[in-house]
């Protein structure tokens, strides 16, 4: 079993404040999103206040969300991702949110136990952005194995992408 379990960062930049009419849908569903995620394989853990969610929490700017997780592996955050009910709501994204001309989800390893914060998620985002991916900051294009794969079982970056 390894030694690290994988953090993921997404941001979404809001075409409207939260609590516009626009938003309604979007908001109607965080509720059902989260409990999937919780309950989806792999799941690990996920940042949010009292209230359950992190709608309040915008490091990144009024206008920013964040959704910052931890799975137990790049196949168990893809699953859920692009293989359950988060795909209905991926595909109406345009309807709430305005478009990123760059990275805006960036994993990373992070040791078993570990809860990153919005500030070492923002970090992790901005060395993707910055230097492109890497084992420190990637996506799942570029996937990397954790640090304590064993080579023969470790795949390319190319490997893993979904």
């Amino acid at each position: 079993m390894s030694a690290f379990e994988l953090a993921q960062l997404n941001i979404a930049r809001m075409r409207t404040p939260l609590d516009s009419p626009e938003m309604v849908d979007f908001v109607a569903n965080l509720d059902r999103i989260n409990a999937l995620a919780e309950g989806s394989p792999g799941f690990v853990w996920r940042l949010k206040d009292e209230d359950g969610n992190a709608t309040a929490m915008r490091p990144l700017g009024d206008n920013t969300l964040v959704n910052i997780s931890v799975w137990r592996d790049v196949a168990a955050l893809r699953d859920y991702v692009y293989k359950s009910a988060h795909v209905d709501i991926m595909r109406r994204r345009r309807e709430w949110f305005d478009a990123v001309d760059q990275a805006s989800m960036v994993l990373w390893w992070v040791p078993v136990g570990h809860r990153p914060d919005e500030f070492e998620a923002a970090e992790k985002l901005a060395l993707l952005r910055a230097q492109g991916p890497s084992p420190a900051a990637f996506s799942f294009r570029h996937a990397h194995a954790a640090p304590d794969a064993e080579p023969s079982l470790s795949p390319g970056p190319s490997a893993i992408s979904p």
